[in-house]
């Protein structure tokens, strides 16, 4: 019975001392994960539970982080968990397990879940690393806040500009106001010769536009700029006829406003005096612009002995400028009436074309080219080597030859002048032809020459 009692002793005993010195020896032990023995909740003797202590500080870099779930997880030697999380000893297997603490488990949901296992795991070194980059964001974000404030203390406040632009829509003058400006300035006694060629510089610029030329004519500019005309100095006559032509340039409102303020009579009179060229070639622009389109004014220029200004002034240019322009003029007066009397055939124009064909018919300009020798005039511009002044001539001829015809043909120095041109200028195109290049232009004087020989020939 002893030895029975002895034995049921051993084996009763041993394996429950066993079991506390093993307990004992595992809390001994500095282990990484700080294990304390706790009460197993489940009744399952071969396992004990044990929590982590939150309190035991461990390197992170020496520690791998794992991240515990609802089920037991393997707990390899070395890692680390969150604190919280329970920790219990296998005492089957010998080895750490840890899963969810109950506090963690009580906001693990479902969807918490999920999107937790979308999240990335980070490393403790990746977390370092994030975290200095932090700091520098953070001390590059407080760099451009200093270089904002020092480029903003260089510029003016928004409001402190809306004041000043304000101020400004204040100073802005509109041309009308430009131009009562400038006419004051030009008529004051105070102003200087290089004043006033400024403000006439402007004032043709301006007066490009048909309301500002209109403007400047009900302002009294008109009557001031013809004062200038008369000036002694030749510099003002030729500014102010600059600006003369180009406020009349295809403007009939200023055309009108300029005869009745008797514009005609001054041009002529600056041109029949000794003027210098530059002053005569700017006037002929301005009596350019009155007559073009303006039968009435044509009239008046014929009435007021226009063309025998013109002829005068044509034999005394010798270099072909002035000719060049006088010739031009006159063919576009001759061409503006033909074409008149052509667009008059259509029986569905109004009357105010009517009036025009009307004011045309009283313009007898091709008779009184005839009676002042302009039949004899514009072939000496064919002397000229310019093919621009040759050109501008083969156009005048054929423009008056319905009343020079039989002039032509009895002047023997322009037959003989036709056919060398033509002889040249076809040389001209066969050189051009030859050499691969293509110039219509020559090719347009041989046709102006052909044309003029024929119609003296029929």
């Amino acid at each position: 019975m002893r030895l029975l009692s002895s034995s049921c002793f051993t084996s009763t005993f041993l394996p429950l001392l066993l079991l506390f010195c093993h307990i004992a020896s595992v809390i001994s032990q500095k282990s990484d994960s700080a294990l304390t023995v706790v009460e197993n909740p489940e009744g399952d003797d071969e396992e004990e539970e044990v929590t982590v202590d939150p309190e035991k500080e461990v390197e992170e870099e020496e520690l791998e982080v794992i991240q515990p779930t609802e089920e037991w997880q393997t707990l390899k030697p070395g890692q680390a968990v969150p604190a919280g999380s329970h920790v219990r000893l296998n005492l089957q297997t010998g080895q750490r397990e840890v899963r969810l603490g109950e506090e963690q488990r009580k906001y693990w949901t479902q969807g918490h879940r999920e999107e937790e296992e979308d999240q990335p795991s980070f490393s403790p070194e990746e977390l370092k690393q994030a975290l200095k980059k932090i700091k520098a964001d953070m001390n590059t974000g407080s760099k451009d806040t200093e270089q904002q404030d020092s480029v903003a203390s260089k510029f003016r406040p928004l409001e402190e500009l809306k004041r000043d632009m304000a101020q400004l829509e204040m100073l802005v003058e509109t041309d009308v106001q430009i131009m009562k400006r400038l006419l004051e300035q030009l008529n004051s006694s105070n102003s200087t010769t290089e004043q006033r060629l400024s403000i006439l510089l402007e004032l043709e610029y301006l007066v490009h536009q048909v309301d500002n030329a209109q403007t400047l004519c009900s302002m009294g500019g008109l009557h001031t700029i013809l004062q200038g005309l008369n000036s002694s100095d030749f510099r003002l006559q030729e500014s102010s006829a600059f600006v003369l032509g180009s406020a009349l340039a295809s403007n009939p409102v200023v055309q009108v406003k300029a005869v009745e303020n008797g514009a005609l009579q001054t041009l002529l009179t600056t041109l029949a005096t000794a003027e210098p060229l530059h002053v005569k070639k700017k006037v002929l622009f301005a009596m350019a612009s009155l007559l073009r389109n303006f039968p009435y004014a044509q009239r008046h220029f014929l009435s007021h002995g226009g063309l025998q200004v013109l002829s005068e002034l044509f034999k005394a240019d010798r270099g072909g400028v002035l000719r060049t322009r006088i010739v031009t003029m006159l063919c576009d007066m001759i061409n503006e009436k033909e074409l008149i009397s052509q667009t008059g055939l259509d029986s569905v124009l109004d009357s105010s074309h009517e009036e025009r064909v009307r004011q045309y018919s009283e313009v007898s300009l091709q008779g009184a080219l005839l009676e002042e020798g302009w039949c004899g005039l514009v072939p000496e511009l064919l002397e000229s080597t310019e093919h621009d002044y040759r050109e501008k001539a083969l156009q005048a001829l054929l423009a008056m030859s319905t009343v020079c015809l039989d002039q032509y043909r009895s002047d023997s120095s322009l037959l003989g002048a036709l056919v060398s041109l033509k002889d040249q200028y076809e040389e001209m195109v066969q050189s051009e032809m030859i050499l691969g290049e293509e110039n219509s232009y020559f090719s347009e004087m041989v046709e102006l020459i052909v044309a003029l020989q024929v119609r003296m020939k029929g």
